[in-house]
């Protein structure tokens, strides 16, 4: 079984409403609470890269999948939607949304539309990230205590 690894470095130096930072190999930014959520919104957030994480493994799930099927795009574009119910101080991350535009040439087959139609379903439940936030993902936490 081969596995891969990916690294965050995560600093958190503040309180709450501070701000902190996180760092992998292609990706950093400064983090924040979102202001929805009585932060101070600087920088990014975990519902934007949540959000962010299944998007990007959506579009390109679907556009693998558009490409294995022999069927010419010109262009595929998406908006996605992160629906966040926050009652009584308890904050949950109820839905995402993703809206995708493929655009083909004219002269295509038929039965284009059906096959695009079942191909946006499939790759909704082939990606990684919609299958992890299904509850498929076990986490672990191993705490390393050091003093200074």
């Amino acid at each position: 079984m081969a596995q891969h690894v990916f690294h965050l470095k995560a600093h958190w130096p503040g309180s709450r409403n501070d701000t902190g930072s996180i760092a992998t190999k292609n990706l950093k930014t400064i983090v924040s609470i979102p202001p929805e959520m009585d932060g101070p919104g600087i920088g990014t957030n975990p519902d934007e890269m949540l959000l962010g994480a299944a998007a990007t493994c959506y579009i390109i799930t679907f556009a693998a999948m558009i490409e294995r099927s022999k069927i010419e795009k010109i262009d595929l574009t998406m908006e996605s939607e992160g629906l966040v119910d926050v009652t009584n101080g308890v904050i949950t991350y109820e839905k995402i949304i993703h809206r995708p535009i493929v655009t083909i040439k004219q002269e295509q087959p038929r039965n284009i539309s059906t096959l695009l139609h079942k191909l946006a379903i499939k790759a909704e439940n082939s990606c990684m990230i919609s299958r992890a936030l299904k509850g498929n993902v076990e986490v672990e936490a191993i705490l390393t205590i050091k003093t200074r």
